[in-house]
């Protein structure tokens, strides 16, 4: 099982990233996708989720009308497409991939930092 984060990076604010997750090693169209953020000292935070086969959407009041959160289940693939970017969003972004309340992984993570 693999489940790859990429597209952090260094972005000025009010910039934009679209980060992506791929994953292999499992049947990704049965699971929930996840994104979580987490600072140093601070609990890992959910910030947006899709369900399987990409029904329905979940999003955190903090980053509602900015991050948008699409599954691609063709190619194993998350993304969380973050505009409007503040330096409050700078966290390490991981991915999760959820089923049947008994699969559970998570990606390495990918830095993104928001400063000028």
């Amino acid at each position: 099982v693999q489940v790859v984060e990429s597209g952090g990076g260094l972005v000025q604010p009010g910039g934009y990233l679209r980060l992506s997750c791929a994953a292999s090693g499992f049947t990704f169209r049965y699971f929930d996708m996840r994104w979580y953020r987490q600072v140093p000292g601070k609990e890992r935070e959910l910030v947006a989720g899709i369900a399987s086969f990409g029904g329905s959407t979940y999003y955190a009041d903090s980053v509602k009308g900015r991050f948008s959160i699409s599954r691609d289940n063709a190619k194993n693939t998350v993304y969380l497409q973050m505009n409007s970017l503040k330096v409050e969003d700078t966290a390490v972004y991981y991915c999760n991939a959820v089923a049947g309340g008994t699969s559970d992984y998570w990606g390495q993570g990918t830095q993104v930092t928001v400063s000028s």
